[in-house]
């Protein structure tokens, strides 16, 4: 009698992360590659490029795509591209994470179920499912939300404390096309070290400044260096008026020295070495409004 059997099939794909602003997507996809190479915070549109975190195990190949969240609040050229970006990664996915926050649902959330294509596998993600104060409510809204769409399976999780991740991951796979490995096994992004520093700054200015900070500030590394195991890396903050430079600067220069302090010391974590930092900041008026501006400053 043979006991042999065959082994399964390498599995590799694209798992685009969709939702409203403020779901926990960037959250959910560091959770899931056991790394953090998107940007979390409380304002809204904090993630504002196309992020791919990968994760790699014995029989797949996760590639995840974290998308801004999106939104109509904004009706510039900037929050445009944005949305644009969420689109277009929507349709060359092969499988779709549609996230909400567990108990909220409104306008919002549907103007992304509207958006999903019906060609492709979406999982419906409920996030933040720890937090429920009534958990005999979550079911009733998981059969509510999931009537809106025919989503391929419907998921709660908690991407924080990693509640129900695996579960997440196997339903995730199922749907996974065969193939090769897009990536080498120890890959977690495909973004570059220099765009990663630029979001690790723009991250410490969401925290430390909050709804004071312009929703149109940005940053741009002028220069990145690699000299051995050290990282010389010199970034400009970009903000419309002069009123917004000194915001972002702060009393002597404070807040901007914590913005710096707090940056180097991710970074050293992130690239595993030294990190010499030099932040400063520039008025450029229009820049989030303009679009051969925004092309210039990184946005697709």
């Amino acid at each position: 009698m043979n006991t042999t059997t065959t082994p399964a099939a390498f599995r590799c794909g694209y798992i685009a992360i969709v939702g409203r602003p403020n779901v926990g997507k960037s959250t959910l996809m560091n959770q899931l590659i056991g790394a953090k190479v998107s940007i979390t915070s409380r304002k809204a549109q904090t993630t504002r490029h196309r992020i791919t975190g990968i994760q790699t195990v014995e029989d797949a190949q996760f590639i995840y795509v974290d998308t801004p969240g999106f939104q109509t609040r904004h009706s510039n050229a900037l929050n445009k591209t944005l949305n644009k970006t969420v689109t277009n990664t929507l349709t060359s996915a092969d499988v779709i994470l549609f996230v909400v926050e567990a108990g909220t649902f409104g306008a919002a959330d549907q103007q992304v179920i509207d958006l999903l294509p019906k060609n492709i596998p979406v999982i419906l993600v409920i996030n933040k499912s720890d937090r429920a104060k009534d958990k005999a409510t979550l079911m009733p809204f998981a059969r509510n939300v999931a009537a809106k769409f025919e989503f391929a399976a419907v998921v709660p999780v908690s991407a924080k404390q990693r509640f129900q991740l695996p579960a997440l991951e196997n339903e995730i796979k199922k749907f996974l096309p065969e193939g090769e490995a897009v990536f080498g096994p120890d890959d977690i992004t495909d973004r570059s070290e220099k765009f990663l520093a630029a979001e690790i700054v723009r991250e410490k200015l969401f925290r430390l400044l909050g709804d004071e900070l312009p929703y149109t500030s940005t940053v741009m590394v002028e220069k990145f260096e690699e000299e051995g195991a050290l990282r010389r890396v010199f970034c400009a903050i970009l903000v419309e008026r002069d009123s917004q430079k000194a915001m972002v600067i702060g009393n002597k220069g404070a807040r901007l020295k914590e913005v710096s302090t707090q940056s180097r010391l991710d970074m050293e974590k992130l690239f595993g070495g030294p990190v010499y930092l030099e932040i400063w900041v520039k008025v450029k008026s229009g820049w989030a409004d303009n679009e051969a501006g925004l092309r210039a400053y990184g946005y697709e």
